[in-house]
């Protein structure tokens, strides 16, 4: 796959469950994109000190099809870029190519639209790159990903169940920082996207559609079949785990306490006089 002027991408712990249990939450990166020069050469006005951040999710989903698979058919996986809450991601990304190993018929991969995903079968890990292209009124660089496939647990002791898929995501927020106006004014409002408070008086342009396909012809990205096994990277979800965990560790201190009270409330030997030899 040929890539012109990529932007860098540093790597990040990724966070997997065999069991669709969630795991801890990785630190967040953010990902600035700059503005472009070509950006002179249009009439959207750019705005200082304002940054855009879009949540994304990046990950497999790998199914066991059983023994009565074909060894080379063995899993059926599928591979995707989503909303951190599964939000539609095409108010900001046009395209998504995935390039996939060598021995797949057609290995280069191109989704116009969302949900950016595809769907396919085989028996082994390879790293899969992503590339994301934005609108034009977004950023005129592409940004690229990379995930590597998982297919099989890592508790090997029995049998890879047929019913709980092996799902692998990584987190990331893509930053934009100075966005234009028509930018902002499209998606202000849309559940996808973290917008900052405006400075007072801003008069943003009336809205523009992106060129993408009817959202009603999208379906709702919240119905999406593999909702299910979506792992959890909502701020919500993580007070609830912080509180959780924070619980745990008072009961564990009070625990000690008790403990420790009864052990200082135990009778101590005296220490026998100088020069008195026990026999």
């Amino acid at each position: 796959m040929s890539n012109s002027n990529p932007l860098p991408l540093k790597r990040q712990g990724e966070q997997s469950s065999d069991d669709g249990a969630s795991a801890i939450k990785p630190s967040r990166l953010k990902i600035a994109i700059p503005s472009e020069d070509s950006d002179k050469k249009n009439a959207n006005r750019r705005l200082k000190d304002v940054e855009i951040c879009v949540p994304i999710v990046y990950g497999t989903i790998a199914f066991y099809l059983g023994r009565k698979a074909s060894e080379s058919q063995s899993h059926k996986w599928t591979v995707y870029v989503r909303g951190a809450s599964n939000e539609d991601l095409g108010v900001v990304v046009k395209r998504v190519v995935f390039q996939l190993h060598p021995s797949f018929n057609n290995p280069t991969r191109v989704v116009e639209s969302p949900p950016f995903e595809l769907s396919e079968c085989g028996w082994g890990e390879f790293e899969i790159a992503i590339t994301l292209y934005f609108h034009s009124d977004v950023c005129e660089k592409q940004l690229d990903l990379y995930h590597h496939l998982k297919l099989y647990p890592e508790d090997e002791s029995g049998p890879q169940s047929t019913k709980k898929p092996v799902v692998v995501e990584s987190y990331n927020e893509i930053v934009f920082p100075e966005p234009s106006e028509v930018f902002l004014a499209r998606v202000q409002n849309h559940p996808a996207v973290n917008v900052p408070r405006l400075p007072a008086g801003l008069n943003l342009p009336s809205p523009v559609p992106s060129d993408t396909v009817n959202d009603k012809e999208r379906g709702d990205p919240k119905d999406h079949l593999l909702t299910q096994w979506f792992l959890n990277f909502s701020e919500a979800d993580e007070l609830l785990k912080l509180a959780a965990a924070r619980q745990q560790v008072q009961a564990h201190i009070v625990k000690l306490r008790r403990q420790l009270s009864l052990v200082e409330g135990l009778p101590q030997l005296s220490k026998p006089p100088s020069g008195y030899e026990c026999t």
